[in-house]
């Protein structure tokens, strides 16, 4: 595959990098927040108890998705490193330059998103 002259791959980079960057932040403030959620009855009232394994459960699933958010962006990065950047890993064709402007991570075409998406629905 050529390298594609109709994006600017140092921006593009840069965005990943820098998003990276705020992603591996997060991690560091919410940490805590995944604990396993102390169950000493003596302690917390039932209500409290269960807020608090509420918020562990959404503290889990925003954590996959952060880690999720982060394998995208080394998949990305490893795309430019490659040259296979800006090309739909499904189908091959070029993704839109205002797609990767958007979401620099995307591995897709509009056409392979959007059939995937139906597919999980």
């Amino acid at each position: 595959m050529n390298k594609r002259k109709d994006i600017n791959f140092d921006s593009l980079k840069d965005s990943l990098i820098v998003h990276r960057k705020e992603l591996l932040e997060d991690e560091e403030l919410s940490a805590e927040s995944r604990e396993a959620v102390e169950l000493d009855q003596s302690r917390v009232g039932r209500l409290s108890r269960m807020e608090a394994m509420q918020d562990q459960a959404m503290a889990v699933e925003t954590e996959r998705r952060r880690l999720a958010e982060l394998k995208r962006i080394e998949m990305a990065l490893d795309r430019i490193d490659t040259g296979e950047y800006g090309y739909c890993t499904a189908c091959g064709e070029e993704i839109a330059r205002k797609r990767l402007e958007s979401d620099p991570a995307t591995p897709l075409c509009i056409n392979c998103a959007d059939t995937a998406e139906h597919q999980h629905h």
